[in-house]
């Protein structure tokens, strides 16, 4: 406990840098950050909602771009790779599970079930991704693919359930 402590003693949320990678603080939750974090996501979803389907994915996509960055400079200045607290991941890719959901409370809360599911669980190739790639990249990634593969089964439980 020592060492979360102290690495996260090396961060402030007035860093806008720490702010956004700490999905605006829900990371420094003590119990289940990275559900907190993916809950930080709604907000950003509420606002993207009524985009086109290619507005969405270019804001996500930015958003995930920036995460690369956003990860890797907040790993590097707590000295920890992928700490807990470090949610923007969970952010992103719980953006990219909502990719062309309908927009009803129920498609959020299955699409959050799957991608909570799928980054908890990490099976493969998520959990290759999520033991060998470092860095930024290493840090988004697993999330990433965990997004997509939950994506593609809201997607398909949409096609025989729908969600709407």
């Amino acid at each position: 406990m020592k060492h979360r402590d102290s690495s996260l003693a090396k961060l402030s949320l007035t860093n806008p840098i720490h702010f956004l990678a700490l999905g605006f603080g829900t990371g420094l939750a003590p119990k289940a950050p990275g559900t907190f974090g993916t809950l930080a996501a709604f907000p950003l979803y509420y606002l993207m909602m009524d985009l086109s389907v290619t507005a969405y994915v270019l804001i996500t996509l930015v958003i995930t771009l920036i995460g690369f960055w956003l990860c890797e400079k907040t790993a590097n200045d707590m000295a920890v790779h992928d700490h807990g607290a470090i949610v923007w991941d969970e952010i992103a890719g719980m953006l990219i599970t909502l990719i062309a959901a309908p927009v009803s409370w129920l498609a959020v809360l299955v699409g959050f079930a799957l991608f909570r599911l799928f980054d908890i669980l990490k099976p493969w190739p998520i959990s290759l991704l999520d033991r060998h790639v470092k860095g930024g990249f290493g840090i988004m990634i697993d999330d990433v693919l965990a997004g997509i593969f939950a994506a593609i089964c809201l997607q398909g439980i949409h096609a025989y359930y729908p969600l709407a």
